[in-house]
């Protein structure tokens, strides 16, 4: 049985053998979910409520921490890549969203093939990975996906594509009359290598009618990703969190992710990202402060026993507040970037601009270990740094 898989796992294992912190040990609250982690038992919906309110944020990051560096010793993830957003032209009207245009609106645009292509041929030679998102264009199909894919993979064939949301992919579907399963299965065929998880926000119907109504249920985001997996395509999974969503209900988002990731297994990173309030429609709105950011984080780390990676997306947190969520559970900073909208809209003053080595330091600062990765994380190399920027790239030990 999985639980059994999981309480058999090599990093329990490891967990079970590492000192604990006194900020662990002298909250009953952390003890009691160690030891449930450490018996191959599950932190419930209940538990993830009790340890948000009750913990305090140093114990809570030190219990995380010990997770993240049983499963990844000292190793923070990072990659080279490109964020290429096809359109922001999109048929609905999220609450939260500040990329959306509509079509007639002056600034909206769809990108073209050659278009596309073009943005990403000036960082061809360091990237290894391109992330493509965008709105859901009221005309195109399957066909103009595939179209796209096959192109950018003739031209940069050891570029990795990871595009898509799950809603995308409905729309896409929709547009061209067939199943989701068939159009990823098309997609696939074309160069999709991956999806990247954004959309999911809170997997409870009752936010979703209030924040974006139209979007796809709970349940379809939970397939369509579910059936990415069984056709060989990895996915991440993602939390947008700090809108009109209790405790209870991010847990229940947690639970939900966990359970599909029991049944499929393709997740392979989770990505959780607070809200950013800056040109949107969403006054209600409950901004997170930065200690309940850290809060989230650790939490998710410690109820995700089954998804291997979480990501401390600077991109939306920012450069100092992921070095804090490196040191709270989180095991990957995600990448250079190079070009980022739709969190830019949103109010994000976070630069685009970084190089391997300036990531590197960035991870180096918190004394742990940068790892240069790709996609799917099925290559890792230590990534050091100097003085004098010179780069050396060592093998490492794979961590179970």
């Amino acid at each position: 049985m999985l639980q059994d898989a999981i309480n058999d796992a090599p990093w329990v294992q490891r967990l079970s053998t590492m000192r604990r912190p006194l900020s662990i040990t002298s909250e009953s609250v952390l003890v009691g979910a160690l030891e449930r982690i450490l018996l191959g038992r599950r932190i419930s919906v209940s538990d993830g409520v009790k340890l948000y309110n009750e913990a305090s944020l140093s114990g809570l990051s030190a219990l995380a921490d010990m997770i993240k560096r049983s499963r990844h010793g000292g190793q923070i993830f990072f990659n080279e890549n490109l964020h290429v957003n096809t359109t922001n032209i999109c048929t609905l009207a999220c609450r939260f969203c500040a990329f959306r245009r509509g079509s007639r609106h002056s600034e909206a645009y769809a990108l073209s093939p050659d278009d596309f292509i073009s943005r990403i041929e000036p960082f061809s030679e360091s990237i290894d990975e391109v992330h493509a998102v965008g709105g859901l264009h009221p005309r195109w199909t399957v066909d103009d996906y595939a179209n796209l894919f096959g192109k950018v993979k003739n031209r940069f064939p050891k570029i990795s594509i990871k595009s898509l949301t799950a809603v995308e992919v409905k729309h896409i579907a929709s547009r061209s009359g067939i199943s989701t399963r068939r159009a990823l299965q098309i997609l696939r065929e074309s160069g999709l290598d991956s999806l990247p998880g954004g959309g999911a926000e809170i997997l409870v119907d009752s936010v979703r009618d209030r924040i974006c109504r139209g979007k796809e249920t709970s349940r379809e985001y939970l397939e369509i990703h579910g059936e990415a997996h069984e056709l060989g395509i990895p996915t991440n999974c993602t939390m947008l969190f700090g809108t009109v969503e209790t405790i209870e209900e991010r847990m229940t988002h947690l639970q939900l992710l966990r359970e599909q990731q029991d049944k499929t297994g393709g997740f392979q990173c989770f990505v959780p990202y607070p809200f950013l309030p800056d040109k949107t429609r969403l006054p209600e709105a409950n901004i997170p402060s930065s200690d309940e950011v850290i809060r989230m984080i650790a939490i998710s780390r410690i109820m995700l026993d089954n998804i291997p990676h979480l990501k401390a997306y600077r991109m939306n947190i920012g450069d100092h507040l992921a070095t804090v969520a490196i040191l709270s559970g989180a095991d990957d900073i995600d990448g250079t970037v190079g070009r980022e909208e739709i969190m830019h809209e949103a109010g994000s003053r976070v630069r685009t601009d970084y190089n391997r080595d300036q990531m590197a330091l960035l991870i180096e600062s918190t004394g742990q270990i940068a790892v240069k990765r790709n996609t799917d994380y099925s290559y890792a190399m230590e990534y050091r740094t100097n003085l004098n920027n010179i780069r050396m790239e060592l093998p490492i030990a794979e961590h179970g």
